[in-house]
């Protein structure tokens, strides 16, 4: 298992090898039975799901070959091959280790120890070429086998183990459509065998290849200049993302890797993403096919939003007639019309998913595809698989109990949150709520490695990604919207938490304290707002805003007039912006803390001294000071605040804004009325 594991390890590791969580290896050898004390012979391969590169223990299942191997005898034929999945489990041994997936057979039926199945992009690219079988022989000779187009399942292991004794003196074979198999009696023998084969399909598509397989370039499609390409993706990504939105919330991803410009450059791109994508994993990750803008790199921007409308109205016309033209009776209902994949020309992909990890790897199985059309359109021409097979595997019944056993999605999820002020204290603990509870987070502070901590604590850049922003300026806060959208697709979720304070009599408070006050909190939050409504209004998505105000917008505490002025202000723009915005969908509503000592940025960094100085308590005992004024005698710490953020903005709460919800442990003067 140790070497299995080391194997999977190695060739996972190298995206030329195979794509994310893409292909399976195997090993066969005996154990003790534990029931008779007698040795076995067992199959250890990797389960469904789950990627090689990173593959552990738990992601194997143990099987008896001779159970295995005996279900040749009951198979009921291609028309109910299907049903042999779920014997697999009557052929595990032992307890734990993962569900056999749908290439179980293709490794058991074997008879060879080892066995690697794998998605290599020079692989594919012979396996989607016009004439691959061809092409196989003709790079491989007699040591590689050619294998028709079969999807997944029982008997395409039948198949391979039929070519494996015709063949004895093959290393492996290609599988039209899909991918490449390898085999050895060693792991050694079998992991260079199938090292042979990629390296071997990538010096022949290399040596035999045209050099402009993609066309000549297409006038007015080359890449926009870096800040142009960023500044274009930025304006395009809201819009984007609310449009593969229509059936259900997408998280979404940009990039403009080489590879994808200069394929969007070519004459020969709006042909060949029409074709689609062709390995099952990559469709199943990109959906049939892309959406392709066809319009050049700089046309007006307002002449691509237009058209970029009109393109969803047709994919999604053009999907639904996929759909009917391949269901029948027994089909999964449709999952949804909107695309995965959205190409632009001269500045990249928009990639979506249920995550930003998902996301992203749509993104890369689409650089996959489009490596594969070069190899293929290199030395032939791309010939995928037929639309009904891909229907097949897209709605498959075997992958649709998959998505079945997939656990509920959290709260969150799909949400995109931006949070100021988000580096230490109340934001921080507000970021680490939102994050535990699904939202991809944009962690925003004046102190950038502050923010970095935080977003690498949240889970890196999957999960969060800091920005630097002083909310008093307009630019810094436009570049953090523009660093939101471009990472994660949009923005639904703002909280305007950044603030500082400063504790002094009226005769003390100077212009510039009352200045830099209102500017950070008053101010700052405005313009975050006013950012906020017009990315979540291209959007069309509705979202929420949510300020951290006060107790002290509402009580009349001493030696406080710059801080609760500024508060008070925040808490009617919660008012104002709520009867603004509600016909966009956009809910704003408040909280309002008090004496949050413990944990809080502001406190450590002064205000806790002034406060405590005015009502003459030790700093250290100024929390238990204001716990002991409150009615439920109780310290509110920054959880409690970020408590109080995901009860406005977790969903049950749907029908609500405009609300302040204190959070003071019960302090009588600051009641609302």
């Amino acid at each position: 298992m140790a070497a299995l594991l080391a194997r999977s390890h190695r060739l996972g590791a190298d995206p030329r090898n195979t794509n994310y969580a893409g292909g399976n290896t195997s090993a066969k050898g005996t154990a003790t039975d534990p029931v008779t004390g007698e040795s076995v012979d067992l199959m250890w391969v990797k389960g469904s799901g789950g990627d090689l590169g990173t593959l552990r223990p738990e992601g194997l299942a143990a099987l008896r070959l001779d159970r295995l191997r005996a279900l040749t005898g009951v198979y009921p034929g291609v028309g109910r091959e299907d049903e042999m999945v779920a014997a697999f489990d009557y052929c595990l041994h032992g307890k734990g280790g993962a569900a056999p997936s749908i290439d179980t057979a293709m490794h058991g039926l074997l008879p060879v120890a080892h066995v690697d199945h794998l998605h290599p992009d020079s692989g594919i690219a012979l396996a989607c070429a016009a004439d691959g079988e061809e092409l196989t022989r003709e790079c491989f000779g007699d040591r590689v086998a050619w294998v028709p187009w079969r999807r997944p399942g029982f008997q395409l292991g039948l198949d391979i183990a039929a070519v494996r004794e015709a063949r004895p003196e093959a290393i492996g074979c290609v599988l039209g459509g899909h991918g490449i198999t390898a085999w050895g009696e060693s792991g050694e023998e079998c992991e260079d065998n199938s090292l042979h084969i990629i390296r071997t399909a990538e010096r022949f598509l290399q040596e035999r290849g045209a050099a402009e397989p993609f066309g000549p370039p297409r006038e007015g499609f080359g890449p926009l200049a870096e800040d142009e390409r960023r500044e274009r993706a930025a304006a395009l990504a809201p819009l984007v993302r609310g449009l593969v939105s229509r059936d259900r919330a997408q998280v979404g991803h940009w990039e403009d890797a080489p590879e994808v410009l200069e394929f969007l450059s070519r004459e020969a791109h709006p042909r060949l993403a029409a074709l689609g994508t062709s390995c099952p994993d990559h469709f199943l990750r990109t959906k049939v096919r892309p959406l392709v803008l066809d319009l050049p790199a700089r046309a007006p921007l307002e002449e691509a939003v237009a058209r970029l409308r009109e393109l969803h109205e047709e994919y999604r016309a053009d999907y639904r007639a996929y759909y009917e033209r391949h269901a029948d009776a027994s089909s999964p209902p449709m999952r949804g019309a909107d695309p995965a994949v959205v190409l632009v020309p001269g500045v990249g992909m928009f990639s979506f998913g249920k995550d930003k990890q998902t996301a992203r790897v749509a993104g890369e199985f689409y650089r996959n595809a489009i490596r594969v059309m070069r190899g293929a359109e290199s030395v032939s021409s791309y010939a995928p698989i037929e639309e009904s097979e891909k229907f097949r595997i897209e709605y498959w019944e075997l992958e649709e109990a998959k998505l079945r056993r997939m656990p509920a999605p959290k709260p969150l999820a799909t949400r995109i949150a931006l949070v100021t002020g988000a580096g230490s204290g109340i934001g921080r603990a507000i970021a680490r709520r939102l994050a535990a509870e699904g939202a991809c987070v944009v962690v925003a502070d004046v102190d950038e490695d502050s923010a970095r901590k935080v977003a690498e604590e949240l889970g890196g850049p999957d999960r969060a990604v800091a920005v630097a922003v002083d909310v008093t300026s307009e630019e810094q806060i436009a570049a953090a919207f523009r660093a939101a959208v471009l990472a994660f697709g949009g923005v639904d979720l703002v909280v305007n938490n950044a603030g500082i304070s400063i504790s002094k009599p009226l005769a003390e408070t100077t212009a510039e304290d009352w200045d830099r006050q209102h500017s950070i909190m008053a101010r700052g939050s405005f313009l975050v707002s006013r950012e906020a409504a017009r990315v979540m209004g291209e959007q069309g998505m509705g979202g929420d805003l949510v300020y951290i105000a006060s107790k002290n917008g509402v009580f009349a505490g001493p030696n406080n007039v710059a801080y609760g002025a500024a508060k008070a202000d925040q808490a009617h723009q919660v008012r104002l912006l709520a009867a603004e915005l509600g016909a966009s969908g956009i809910r704003v509503n408040g909280v309002n803390p008090d004496g949050v000592v413990r944990g809080s940025g502001i406190f450590a960094g002064g205000w806790g001294a002034q406060r405590a100085a005015v009502y003459g308590v030790p700093e250290e005992e100024l929390g238990q000071f204001y716990a002991r004024r409150t009615l439920l005698g109780r310290e509110v710490l920054p959880e409690h605040v970020a408590n109080a953020v995901f009860a406005l903005t977790g969903g049950d709460l749907s029908h609500t804004t405009g609300l302040h919800i204190p959070v003071d442990a019960g302090v009588a003067a600051a009641f609302l009325r």
